[in-house]
């Protein structure tokens, strides 16, 4: 980045530079009961004495930050500081990060049904901010982290937190049906190519009966943003996507009105234009671009998984 002083990594632009990266992040695919509610687990370690970055809008996610310290800055502006455990929502844009290094975080994301299960908290109400994990899980959420910060590999971890999980699930309170059919339609809406708002409308009155406002709030209440701001988050995402793996921008426009929109919307959720996306970017956004399992609000892609069950 510029202005980095002296000794900060400026991931992106060290990238683009071509020079070796001190970064490594793993992802595992979530198994068994955790399947419908954690899409991965990751463990990511940047071996540097400062680290400045962005993220892209994003799942809801669950992190442990093992090593390292810093302060995020979310899209109005306003600074937090990052805390041992800590949970936010699923965002309304990019925010950008600088953590004091080395950097070791081990987390999750969360499907849509995991929010409210392991959760439990509106993502609106929760949305680009950090929430103290203590508030949402006691205080004794803090020896969990202390025995992570003990572990080496992502295997070990998940192993640990895997019971942890299942026991919040056994007690939480069961989702309503309604909400399971609209989680169900909301994959099905966004997978359709270019969904409208409309398509949206018509398929829950005519599967479930809701209004309009019904859906609107359950669009609020797990994405934390009506029906239009999650397509222009569909929309915008998987442009990045296609971008970043090679496509052509001109087949990468058709959903917007023109080359200055596209532009304006991608960097809006991803804090990158369509040239940096190819040029060089964070290895963390990299990494969820290149990966087609990591997809943004992996709901929204038609499933074999029985939701149904909780």
């Amino acid at each position: 980045m510029r202005g980095a002083e002296e000794g900060q990594v400026a991931i992106a632009a060290r990238s683009r530079a071509g020079a070796r990266q001190p970064f490594d992040i793993v992802f595992q695919p979530s198994a068994g009961r955790l399947i419908p509610h954690v899409e991965s687990f990751y463990l990511a370690h940047i071996d540097a004495p400062c680290i400045e970055g962005v993220e892209r809008v994003d799942l809801g996610q669950w992190r442990f930050c093992l090593g390292g310290s810093g302060e995020v800055t979310f899209p109005d502006g306003h600074r937090e500081a990052t805390l041992p455990v800590m949970v936010n929502g699923p965002g309304t844009a990019h925010w950008t990060y600088r953590i004091e290094g080395p950097f070791r975080c081990f987390g999750m994301s969360l499907r849509g049904i995991g929010w409210r299960t392991l959760i439990g908290r509106p993502a609106d109400q929760v949305a680009d901010r950090l929430v103290d994990g203590s508030e949402i899980f006691g205080p004794e959420i803090h020896t969990l982290h202390a025995q992570l910060g003990e572990l080496e590999t992502l295997e070990e971890m998940v192993a640990l937190i895997e019971p942890v999980l299942i026991r919040r699930l056994d007690a939480a309170r069961r989702v309503p049906r309604a909400h399971v059919a609209f989680l169900r339609i909301v994959r099905e809406w966004a997978a359709s190519g270019d969904p409208t708002i409309d398509a949206l409308y018509d398929a829950m009155e005519a599967q479930t009966g809701m209004g309009q406002r019904q859906v609107q709030r359950l669009c609020k209440e797990y994405f934390a943003g009506p029906p239009n701001h999650l397509r222009r988050k569909f929309r915008a995402i998987g442009a990045a996507m296609r971008i970043h793996q090679g496509a052509p921008l001109a087949e990468v426009m058709a959903p917007f009105a023109d080359q200055s929109h596209m532009i304006n919307e991608i960097k809006h959720f991803t804090g990158q234009t369509p040239g940096s996306l190819r040029d060089g970017i964070d290895p963390v956004l990299a990494a969820t671009l290149e990966n087609e399992k990591f997809h943004f609000l992996p709901d929204v892609i038609p499933e074999t998984v029985d939701l149904s069950g909780r």
